[in-house]
């Protein structure tokens, strides 16, 4: 019966195709014992152990080559080593196929063809891959960074070969493909030495500048987060409609930027009104002009 399908298939299925070649090689192994049949099926499960053990022994190899080299981070590591994997399982069953008896030269020339078919099917995919490469290459950042990406921030905790997983501080996880990180600016804020917190005062109208100035300092001296290098700027920024705009700019660590700004919000009010300054909002003057009556 097996024998009659066998037949039947091979007339529908061209034999020097893929499936052709694949049907004939099943067929032949209905004519093998079953000692025959069950050595063939062991010799190619012991061609995927091998394989496997393979891939892994070369995996751990290459980890330890790329821990050693500063020049390549964990994130570049990382894909390298997925990026071995997969070429390795590809030659894996490739060897596993031509194995089971099947020619595997028309198949990978047949692959030109259908690498354009797929590349159109999968055409984002692939450009999610070239662009992993282009950020492993370049490295903007590396696990653990804090950035921006297009309109969204947070740390990164991983990536792959397709997407970039960040985890925001209010602890969203939020997964971005890599090609719509790339095409991104990407701001990182913790691959630096120093970040300037950026700062502002508004005090009303009438009010003693060089008081504010004075006052502003006093306040960001008493910092331990802030650098003493570069000087702290305070100047006047703009002079808006109900009020004198201060800028201030203070120099500190990327692990310290929110804990200086949030301290600083705090306190100004405060320390302000300890000196006779007043922090003003927005109001409208109304003046009201009498006029002679008419006769």
């Amino acid at each position: 019966m097996i024998t009659a399908l066998m037949a039947l298939n091979a007339e529908v299925v061209p034999t020097d195709s893929f499936f052709g070649q694949l049907m004939t090689r099943i067929d032949s192994w209905t004519q093998l014992g079953p000692v025959s049949f069950l050595i063939s099926v062991v010799t190619g499960l012991l061609i995927v152990l091998v394989g496997k053990i393979l891939i892994m022994w070369v995996s751990r190899i290459l980890k330890r080559a790329l821990g050693r080299s500063k020049k390549i981070n964990n994130l570049m590591a990382r894909f390298i080593l997925q990026l071995v994997n997969i070429i390795g399982w590809i030659f894996l069953i490739i060897a596993f196929l031509q194995h089971l008896g099947l020619d595997m030269g028309p198949v990978l020339a047949g692959l030109g063809i259908t690498g354009v078919i797929l590349g159109f099917a999968f055409q984002e995919t692939i450009g999610n891959l070239l662009s992993g490469v282009m950020i492993v290459i370049n490295a903007p950042f590396r696990i653990g960074d804090f950035i921006d990406s297009g309109s969204f921030s947070g740390t990164v905790t991983d990536m792959d070969m397709v997407c970039v997983t960040l985890s925001t501080p209010d602890n969203k996880k939020i997964t971005m493909s890599n090609k719509l990180v790339w095409g991104s600016p990407i701001v990182n804020y913790s691959n630096i030495e120093r970040r300037r917190v950026e700062l502002s005062v508004s005090v009303a109208y009438g009010s003693d500048v060089q008081l504010v100035k004075d006052t502003v300092r006093k306040i960001l001296s008493g910092y331990e987060e802030i650098l003493p290098e570069p000087v702290p700027v305070v100047e006047v920024n703009k002079l808006s409609a109900s009020s004198v705009d201060f800028v201030v700019r203070p120099w500190t660590k990327p692990a310290d930027y929110w804990k200086v700004y949030w301290r600083f919000q705090g306190e100004i009010c405060d320390r302000l009104a300890e000196v006779g300054l007043t922090v003003p909002f927005n109001q409208l003057d109304l003046h009201i002009i009498d006029q002679p009556a008419s006769t």
